[in-house]
């Protein structure tokens, strides 16, 4: 089983398209963490800003696509797109994993985790940074998976574009520019 986990594509179709072929397409489920379409005032399009495309590129999945809506979505995305962004959070089980994803500017990071081991939740998945991380917290993992469009890791080596795959229950981030695995947790 294969969990696929974006985030922060901000209307980029080319960061999504590569992330698929990586293997983001032979995900059984895949969580989006926020921020599908639309750039925001803080940064101007990136190479592969498309939204509508994007749009058509996720109502085409074959496998179910959970969103979850990040500061950047508004009601008019929801307009293009076939499957619901839930708001503000996505919980759900998936392979007897309990996951829980939020974009991540609603609450303090510990509040979310304190809420994460309140409900046993095996996954805290986020968005909102455009930084990769995998964290222990209580029984589970707090993933990021980074953002496929404005990579803001401080450090050289995590200012990439990323995503987050989850095969059996081991998450791995992975760049997608050059397939790389950046953070595996063994």
């Amino acid at each position: 089983m294969q969990i696929g986990v974006i985030s922060d594509t901000h209307g980029n179709l080319a960061g999504w398209e590569r992330a698929w072929d990586l293997g983001l397409g032979e995900s059984q489920v895949i969580v989006h963490c926020g921020d599908l379409l639309y750039h925001g005032p803080k940064f101007t399009p990136a190479e592969g800003y498309a939204p509508k495309d994007l749009a058509a590129a996720i109502n085409a999945c074959e496998q179910p696509v959970l969103i979850a809506r990040g500061n950047a979505d508004s009601d008019v995305d929801q307009l293009v797109l076939d499957v619901p962004i839930q708001s503000p959070y996505v919980f759900t089980v998936v392979d007897g994993f309990r996951l829980l994803a939020t974009h991540g500017h609603l609450m303090p990071p510990d509040d979310l985790t304190r809420l994460a081991e309140r409900w046993r939740i095996d996954f805290l998945l986020t968005g909102h940074l455009h930084t990769p991380f995998v964290r222990p917290i209580g029984r589970g993992l707090h993933i990021n998976p980074g953002s496929v469009t404005y990579p803001l890791g401080e450090a050289g080596s995590l200012r990439r574009p990323t995503f987050c795959l989850i095969r059996d229950g081991e998450p791995v981030i992975v760049d997608v520019e050059t397939g790389e695995t950046l953070i595996a947790i063994a």
